[in-house]
């Protein structure tokens, strides 16, 4: 039986690593607070209810694909197409084709992100790599006209951006809740995080500074990953409910 990501790829490296995978939601979160379609979001009442919950669990199904066999990726993916249509079920309605395609073009552009961020720029190929595996899992869970090469899902990723955004009521709240479970000082992290991370045009509707603050000492922290020293300085800024948790989001 085949891997579903092949054992070289750059997904995998870049899923197998704590701290990049942290960046993904932290970029992640302030485009789902101004996504369009966050109503669903709290139609459930998970993620506002309990958004470092959340963040576990889609991490979860996320290695799942990333680091399974073909046969349990799959299985893995239809949970989650299966899951959303229950919820379809419960409020009489369909997600729309864009809201799903919003999310997966978010776990495709911050993967690269964050990586490029944190580790070294990506090549061509890795990131039409990148987009190659999540739109293998978009086409499973019947995502309409996902983009088969980098340069059209550039363009796609654009339109998306200037359409389906908006910093309405709920993006507001969901901000609030992010606030209440983080604390300032993780929350005031998050928001500079999200500054080096997340396009313009989603830094400016959340009215966001364009430097962060974090900026230098990013290059410290990856010093510091070098020797091995990183560990206390995750120990220090994470949830200590989640300390066991980040850990295994490394694969070795």
């Amino acid at each position: 039986m085949t891997n579903f990501v092949d054992n070289n790829s750059i997904v995998r490296e870049i899923w197998g690593k704590s701290d990049t995978i942290l960046m993904v939601f932290a970029g992640a979160s302030a485009e789902f607070a101004l996504n369009k379609a966050v109503d669903w979001l709290y139609f459930t009442g998970k993620l506002p209810k309990d958004p470092l919950g959340r963040l576990f669990s889609t991490v979860q199904y996320a290695k799942m694909i990333v680091f399974s066999k073909k046969e349990n990726a799959h299985k893995a993916i239809d949970q989650i197409t299966a899951i959303h249509e229950a919820v379809e079920q419960n409020r009489n309605q369909k997600i729309p084709q864009w809201a799903y395609k919003d999310v997966l073009y978010m776990l495709i552009d911050y993967s690269i992100r964050s990586y490029e961020l944190l580790q070294r720029p990506l090549t061509t190929n890795e990131k039409q790599e990148v987009l190659t595996v999540f739109g293998n899992v978009g086409r499973r869970m019947g995502i309409q006209d996902v983009p088969l090469s980098y340069s059209e899902f550039e363009k796609d990723r654009t339109k998306h951006l200037q359409e389906d955004l908006l910093n309405g009521e709920l993006s507001k709240d969901l901000y609030k809740q992010y606030k209440k479970h983080l604390g300032f000082m993780r929350y005031y992290l998050l928001l500079e995080a999200q500054i080096l991370l997340v396009p313009e045009s989603v830094r400016a509707m959340l009215h966001l500074r364009k430097y962060s603050f974090l900026k230098p000492l990013v290059a410290v922290y990856k010093v510091l990953r070098r020797i091995r020293l990183d560990g206390p300085i995750k120990d220090l800024l994470l949830p200590t409910a989640y300390k066991e948790d980040i850990k295994r989001m490394n694969i070795t």
